[in-house]
């Protein structure tokens, strides 16, 4: 069981990039399935959500309004579009599944039993 996170790099203040979440091993239809990211020095926290059914969204206030979080068609992958980028976006940021599908709470790292691997962003000033 995994998941592959990807599409990390570097971008300028303003740009935009999209991370992709896949899972192989199992599916992942029903699972609610967030983003989390981690600063250097920092704390890993949230920073998107969906429900199991893809009817739900939920963003951390600093990106509300400039990140979008979705699901695939096939349910197994999750996206994480992030526009209007800042410098204190910059961060390694995780995907991660919940069996929960309601992301009830899907602001705590410990309710997720599925991890992916970390990508990259860096964003510059």
């Amino acid at each position: 069981v995994q998941l592959q996170a990807s599409g990390g790099g570097l971008v300028q203040a303003g740009g935009s990039l999209r991370l992709s979440c896949a899972a192989s091993g199992r599916t992942f239809r029903g699972y609610s399935m967030g983003w989390f990211r981690q600063a250097p020095g920092k704390e890993r926290t949230i920073v998107a959500a969906i429900t199991g059914s893809g009817g739900r969204t939920l963003y951390a206030d600093s990106v509300k309004g400039r990140f979008t979080i979705s699901r695939g068609n096939a349910q197994n992958t999750v996206y994480l579009q992030m526009s209007s980028l800042k410098p204190e976006d910059t961060a390694v940021y995780y995907c991660a599944a919940d069996i929960d599908g309601s992301a009830q709470y899907y602001w705590l790292e410990a309710q997720y039993e599925y991890w992916g691997q970390g990508t990259l962003v860096t964003v510059s000033s």
